[in-house]
């Protein structure tokens, strides 16, 4: 993986290129973009600010990203925002990053629905509260109708226990006699996940600088294409991803070939 940076050629300089990207989106057909939103908590550090300023400051560049997309004619965003490993933290800002997400999605909801976003949560939820559960359920039944954005936020999402959940469900039904073994191909294992009814990312687009994919959608992004950039999720905004999908449109995907 190369960083955003090194591989960018001319950056935007003013609104009519950042118009033409519709175009382009449109032109190659991008559906769907995935994001590691990673540098919070080191965009804090650096400005001498507690990580919880980072976080709010991420929810900001979420709602511009969500916005980007609607401009440019990109369907689909899911963005990892609390992995399994997430656990492992301080307890004060696993704490906090649960009162976060259901502040957001409360203050959010009404503008996110006038805006056709439709919702969706990917991951374990039954390790949340009850109360943050009730209100992530009652998000995604008043947007499911919606014709915008399909937003999935990734929350206690790990790709590993992903599959392996997806394992179990397609054991179950050899066991039960609803599938033979000879059944079981790429589709079945696709439709035993949490994004089966989204298609699968054509970009993954990693901020921070960090050159791993932290267990986030491993079975989905086999061919997507992957951008690096040393910005931090705070800093990163429309031009950002205007920037990331002209470098997309600069990549030949090869799907394995």
């Amino acid at each position: 993986m190369k960083t955003l940076e090194k591989k960018m050629g001319k950056s935007i300089k003013n609104n009519s290129k950042i118009e033409s990207i519709a175009e382009i989106v449109k032109k190659i057909n991008l559906q769907h973009v995935a994001i590691i939103m990673d540098g919070n908590r080191r965009w804090a550090k650096q400005k001498n600010l507690l990580p919880a300023v980072g976080h709010k400051k991420g929810v900001d560049s979420l709602k511009t990203a969500l916005k980007s997309c609607h401009k440019f004619g990109v369907k689909y965003l899911t963005v990892y925002a609390f992995s399994t490993e997430n656990w492992n933290r301080k307890k004060e800002e696993v704490d906090f990053l649960m009162e976060l997400l259901a502040h957001t999605i409360k203050n959010e909801l009404k503008e996110l629905n006038e805006n056709q976003v439709v919702i969706n949560f990917i991951g374990d939820l039954t390790k949340l509260n009850s109360k943050l559960q009730k209100i992530l359920s009652d998000a995604v039944e008043k947007t499911k109708d919606n014709s915008g954005v399909n937003l999935q936020i990734a929350f206690n999402y790990g790709s590993r226990d992903e599959l392996v959940n997806a394992v179990k469900n397609i054991s179950q039904k050899v066991l039960n006699n609803e599938i033979s073994l000879d059944d079981i191909t790429e589709e079945t294992v696709s439709a035993e996940l949490y994004t089966s009814a989204v298609p699968d990312p054509d970009l993954l687009i990693r901020t921070g600088g960090e050159m791993r994919v932290s267990n986030y959608l491993l079975w989905q992004i086999a061919y997507s294409e992957i951008l690096v950039t040393g910005q931090f999720w705070p800093d990163f905004d429309e031009k950002s991803m205007a920037e990331a999908i002209l470098e997309f449109n600069r990549r030949q995907r090869r799907f394995g070939e």
